[in-house]
């Protein structure tokens, strides 16, 4: 164990070294509110609520709702200490289809049990499309609107990440191993740091979120808790209001 301390140690020397600015190494560090932005990916009806269309496809919802249950708060002690905020939704599918190419459409045939096909998906100006529960925005906050699973893919999120000054992506939302994981993979190859929140994020099969978890952990970012940001966040607001 000392040996391994003393490898990571010299590791992280020389990543110090190497870099063109200095790494952040640290938890803590990492989501500092003054650089980080609180990303809630996909809280939507047709995901998360019944009668919404993972729900009639007959996949559990179960975890998600609970997800749905726990983020108000979180996002609101995200809020408070600073963090920025942004909502990602996402806007598939109408018979006025302006997005989804015959590649999207022709999965959602083979494995969606009709979802983007006989049924939309979060078609604009419906209940599936809003927000679910409490789940949704406030004045100040980001609303992103996607039409892939990627947060990033021809949306502003980047530049508005980068206009904030934003370097470290913390992860909520559903599902853990489609559109979460997507964003994921996109905020750390445009160089974010990423930090997911493991009981702030869910999927409908729990070996496909802790795939997720496992792959994020190993290749993309590090993986954290509600417990433990708000924590770190509710220091963090002391200070601010110490130092006013």
């Amino acid at each position: 164990m000392a040996e391994s301390s003393s490898q990571a140690h010299a590791d992280f020397a020389a990543a110090a070294r190497i870099a063109h600015i200095r790494p952040l190494s640290t938890l803590n560090e990492k989501v500092d509110p003054r650089h980080t932005a609180l990303l809630i990916v996909d809280m939507q009806n047709d995901f998360c609520a019944k009668g919404g269309l993972v729900d009639r496809a007959g996949r559990d919802i179960t975890a998600l709702q609970e997800v749905a249950a726990r983020l108000p708060s979180f996002i609101e002690k995200a809020r408070s200490a600073g963090n920025l905020i942004v909502f990602v939704r996402c806007s598939y599918s109408s018979e006025n289809n302006r997005y989804l190419s015959d590649v999207f459409l022709e999965q959602a045939a083979r494995q969606r049990a009709g979802a983007g096909t006989r049924y939309p998906m979060c078609e604009d100006g419906t209940w599936q499309a809003d927000f679910y529960g409490d789940v949704r925005p406030k004045h100040g906050d980001i609303t992103i609107t996607k039409h892939r699973y990627s947060a990033f893919h021809n949306t502003d999120l980047d530049l508005v990440l980068r206009s904030h000054g934003i370097r470290t992506v913390v992860l909520t939302g559903v599902l853990s191993n489609v559109c979460v994981e997507t964003a994921a993979r996109e905020a750390f190859v445009r160089d974010y740091y990423v930090v997911l929140v493991e009981d702030g994020t869910a999927s409908c099969q729990p070996e496909d979120h802790a795939m997720t978890l496992k792959n994020i952990e190993r290749f993309f970012g590090v993986v954290s808790s509600t417990t433990a940001l708000e924590t770190i966040w509710g220091v963090t607001s002391n200070q601010l209001s110490a130092a006013e």
